[in-house]
């Protein structure tokens, strides 16, 4: 017990939240993230992303799929963002016309990328998010 102490328990995790209609696409997105140490949890579609903040979850980064069911990733961006979250949202999607992208992170995204996750991208954007919550 000491020893927990001492160490990991004064470093917050950072927590994600994986937005994907996907099944596989928020195991293998959830799989990466937390071999990098974060918390994480997944939802099937934007509605219930909002659902979480409203009910007064809060998590430090949101990678949000851009089609999906129900409530799409621009509408859940956009109400997040009107909700005053200040998370860091990442929008992944396989689509890459530019047209599309540009309305993506017009809804609040702070950046788009594609599908799946890399290593390379998880390492830079911890670093801009730890960055963001010191």
């Amino acid at each position: 017990m000491a020893g927990e102490m001492a160490g990991n328990s004064t470093k917050k995790k950072i927590s994600a939240l994986v937005v994907d209609d996907d099944r596989l696409v928020r195991r293998i997105h959830g799989m990466l993230l937390t071999r990098f140490g974060m918390e994480t949890n997944a939802v099937e579609n934007g509605k219930e992303a909002v659902d979480l903040f409203a009910s007064g979850k809060c998590y430090d980064l949101v990678f949000m799929d851009m089609e999906m069911p129900i409530m799409d990733g621009l509408k859940a961006t956009q109400a997040l963002r009107e909700m005053g979250v200040s998370s860091t949202i990442v929008g992944v999607t396989s689509r890459t016309q530019e047209g599309e992208t540009q309305a993506f992170m017009e809804a609040g995204l702070d950046a788009c990328w594609e599908k799946p996750l890399t290593r390379d991208g998880i390492i830079s954007l911890l670093d801009q998010v730890a960055k963001k919550l010191l």
